[in-house]
């Protein structure tokens, strides 16, 4: 029973954040979490908890998707500064 409440709850979040308008950032950010918390969930059940195997895989999931969209977005701007710096000529 404890799996399909978790899987349930996995779903709704996905439902909820389907209707959103999110920044990419923001979308990396809730896929890690959904990543990481699935994951969780699946390990924490074979080791006994699910509950908190995916409450730590949704941290781990979030931080690391926040970080990579961060990442992403600091890699966006340097290519459209060099792009800009091309056409003026510099």
């Amino acid at each position: 029973m404890n799996k399909i409440a978790t899987l349930m709850v996995v779903f709704a979040f996905i439902v909820t954040l389907s209707g959103c308008t999110m920044s990419e950032t923001g979308q990396r950010t809730a896929s890690g979490a959904l990543i990481g918390a699935g994951a969780g969930g699946i390990i924490g059940a074979i080791s006994g908890n699910a509950g908190m195997g995916a409450a730590i895989g949704a941290g781990v999931g979030a931080t690391g998707g926040f970080l990579f969209g961060k990442h992403k977005e600091a890699e966006q701007d340097a290519y459209q500064r060099g792009r800009q710096d091309a056409s003026r000529g510099r």
